[in-house]
């Protein structure tokens, strides 16, 4: 199979690459489309220890499955397996499994490929009126997803017609995030974006985005999201989350500072660190997705696999208006 090879700090190379074998319980599955993530761009730029080159990285993926019973069912992949048998497994919350995995990070190669093989339990089935460009989405729509509705439960109290949030950062982790306060309740959701090419693009397709200057220090909210996780954002969402409110936080920006945890504690300010999300997120955002419940799904731009290389490098110079390129296998 042809697969985008991760070879090194910012090197991808399209090559020939053994084909996956699939083991028991899994399936084959011909990938149609696969997200760019930024923990893709972070083993890119060599930052990430734990996706050492040589690697097929990509986790966001859709596609249709090839051989056996489900031959030819179109799916959308959750790319985090799990044991299934531990405390976590057994009690829903399959993200914090000690022995997890995910493709794109060893031992299991990713999705940039024309292959992939997964366990039958991870794939959701797509339905007709959904394209597998769309169906991509589930992955970082679901890590969102997962965010708040952890958030909400700690706000369970208040209806969620009168909440207001914030979410920093305006690539796909936080518009997904933004997407799913939607559709979990909350209405009065603005967004936060730098770059000016991308918050046009989002203000166009209905978000309302604001640049981090246009807001007003005294203005606070009951919920932040952070999707960036830099110490200036996880700042911003110290500053601006009222007392008895929630951080959520998604961002793996960088691992240190930026909390006011003096502020927090007086103020009784939640925080909770997210990952991922589990099983049952994962399903619940595709059913969102199917139902319409997430809107359109059309602020995505998609590329071939060898513009890989170029896509990598458009996204980090901020040229790139889409918050999410979608590669095609």
């Amino acid at each position: 199979m042809k697969a985008l090879v991760y070879t090194g700090p910012e090197a991808l190379v399209v090559t020939d690459c053994p084909d996956p074998v699939a083991g028991a319980g899994e399936v084959l599955i011909r990938v149609d489309s696969v997200g760019i993530c930024g923990s893709d761009m972070h083993a890119f730029l060599g930052h990430d220890d734990r996706r050492p080159a040589p690697l097929i990285l990509g986790h966001e993926a859709a596609g249709v499955i090839i051989d056996g019973p489900r031959d030819g069912e179109r799916v959308t992949i959750n790319p985090l397996v799990t044991c299934g048998t531990c405390k976590p497994c057994t009690t829903g919350r399959e993200n914090l499994c000690a022995s997890r995995q995910i493709i794109s990070m060893p031992p299991r190669e990713g999705a940039f490929a024309q292959l992939v093989a997964m366990p039958e339990g991870n794939l959701v089935t797509v339905p007709d009126h959904v394209t597998l460009d769309q169906a991509s989405l589930a992955e970082p729509i679901a890590c969102g997803w997962h965010t708040v509705r952890l958030s909400l439960d700690v706000l369970r109290e208040e209806p969620r017609e009168d909440l207001t949030a914030l979410v920093i950062g305006g690539g796909p982790i936080g518009v997904g995030a933004a997407l799913s306060l939607k559709a979990q309740g909350v209405t009065q959701v603005q967004l936060i974006e730098p770059n000016p090419i991308r918050a046009e693009y989002l203000n166009k397709r209905g978000f309302d985005v604001i640049a981090p200057d246009d807001l007003a220090e005294s203005h606070m909210v009951d919920l932040v999201i952070d999707g960036v996780g830099y110490p200036a954002t996880r700042a911003t969402a110290s500053a601006h989350t009222r007392p008895g409110g929630v951080i959520g936080h998604i961002g793996l920006g960088a691992s240190e500072g930026g909390l006011d945890i003096r502020r927090m504690t007086l103020q009784e300010v939640t925080f909770i660190g997210t990952y991922t999300y589990t099983a049952q997120d994962f399903r619940d955002t595709c059913a969102a997705m199917f139902s319409g419940a997430l809107g359109p799904l059309d602020w995505t731009e998609t590329r071939h696999l060898a513009e890989g290389q170029q896509a990598f490098a458009d996204i980090r110079g901020g040229s790139v208006p889409a918050p999410k390129i979608i590669l095609k296998p």
